[in-house]
C-alpha cells in the first residue's frame, strides 16, 4: 500500500499548534497539514450547530487534500462536533477515515495521575459551559471524581496578544487560579483544557501550591496518537512519512504565519484556503 496520506491537525486558530509540537517531537516521521480556521475564530462562544458546521466543513477540507486520520486538536470542536461527526458523518461520507479528538486522552490520564480524585478543569467559556470534561470524567469514573471548573476568558487573548509574562497575565491567572481553588481547596490535579495554555504554563505555576499537578494536553495527545497507530497498523500504513509539515489558514496567510511562529518555536510559511 503506497503511503501517500498527511495527518491532518485542525483548530479553530493557533491553540492547536501546541498539540501539533508535541506530535511532531514523538512521531517526526509523519507528513502533517495543519488547517487553522482563523477567520472565524473564536469557536469557544458559538453555539454547538455552529461550531459543528464550522468543523465539519475543515474536516472535509482535509479529506479533500488526502488526510485519511484528522486529530481535531481544539477543545471547543472537541467538546461541541466530534461525538457528531464519529458517529452521523463519517459512516455515510468516508467510513474509512478516521477523527480523533483531545478530550477523551487528557480525561484517562488524569486517572492515573490523581491521589485524590479532586480534578479541576481550566477552560474556554465554550469548553466549560459544554461540560465536556464533566461528561468524560463521569463516564470513566463512574462518578468517583469530584470536577470543579473555570472559564478563563482572558487568557486566549494573552497568548494570541504575545502578552505573556506581562503584569495583566499574572493578574488573570492568579484571578482564575485562584477562584478555581477557592471552590474546591482539595483539587491535587488541574487540566489545561485549552490548547493555548501550555504558553501560560510557567506563569500558572507560581500560582499553584505545591502537590497540584498540571495536565498539558499536547505530551498526552501525542503519546495517545503513537499507541493509536501502533493498535491500528492499517491506518498507519497508510500514513505518509517524508517528514513535512504544510501550514493553512483561513484568514490572511501573513497574519497568521507571525503568530504561529511563536507557537512553533520557529518560522514557519503558511497558505490561506477556502472552506
Amino acid at each position: 500500500m503506497k503511503r501517500n496520506h498527511p495527518i491532518g491537525i485542525f483548530d479553530s486558530g493557533y491553540g492547536g499548534l501546541t498539540i501539533l509540537k508535541e506530535i511532531r517531537k514523538l512521531l517526526p516521521q509523519y507528513d502533517y497539514i495543519y488547517l487553522g480556521d482563523n477567520a472565524r475564530t473564536p469557536y469557544g462562544t458559538r453555539s454547538f450547530d455552529v461550531v459543528f458546521e464550522y468543523t465539519l466543513e475543515a474536516v472535509k477540507k482535509l479529506f479533500e487534500l488526502n488526510c485519511e486520520l484528522t486529530i481535531l486538536a481544539c477543545n471547543t470542536a472537541s467538546a461541541k462536533a466530534l461525538r457528531n461527526i464519529q458517529q452521523n458523518i463519517l459512516p455515510e461520507i468516508a467510513p474509512e477515515k478516521r477523527v480523533l479528538g483531545v478530550i477523551r486522552p487528557s480525561v484517562e490520564e488524569v486517572l492515573n495521575i490523581t491521589r485524590n480524585k479532586h480534578i479541576g478543569v481550566l477552560g474556554t467559556n465554550g469548553t466549560v459551559s459544554s461540560g465536556s470534561y464533566l461528561i468524560e470524567l463521569e463516564k470513566i469514573s463512574n462518578g468517583e471524581l469530584v470536577v470543579t471548573q473555570e472559564a478563563c476568558p482572558m487568557w486566549v487573548p494573552i497568548v494570541e496578544n504575545n502578552e505573556i509574562g506581562t503584569m495583566g497575565a499574572n493578574y488573570f491567572v492568579e484571578k482564575n487560579i485562584t477562584q478555581l481553588l477557592s471552590s474546591d481547596p482539595e483539587i491535587d490535579t488541574i487540566i489545561l483544557g485549552c490548547t493555548h495554555y501550555p504558553l501560560l504554563s510557567e506563569t500558572i505555576r507560581k500560582y499553584l501550591p505545591d502537590g497540584i499537578t498540571l495536565v498539558e494536553q499536547g505530551p498526552i495527545v501525542a503519546k495517545k496518537m503513537l499507541d493509536y497507530l501502533n493498535r491500528h497498523p492499517e491506518m498507519e500504513e497508510k500514513c505518509s512519512a517524508e517528514g513535512s509539515i504544510q501550514y493553512f489558514t483561513t484568514e490572511q496567510a501573513s497574519n497568521f504565519e507571525g503568530k504561529a511562529s511563536i507557537f512553533m518555536d520557529e518560522k514557519i510559511e503558511a497558505s490561506t484556503i477556502r472552506l
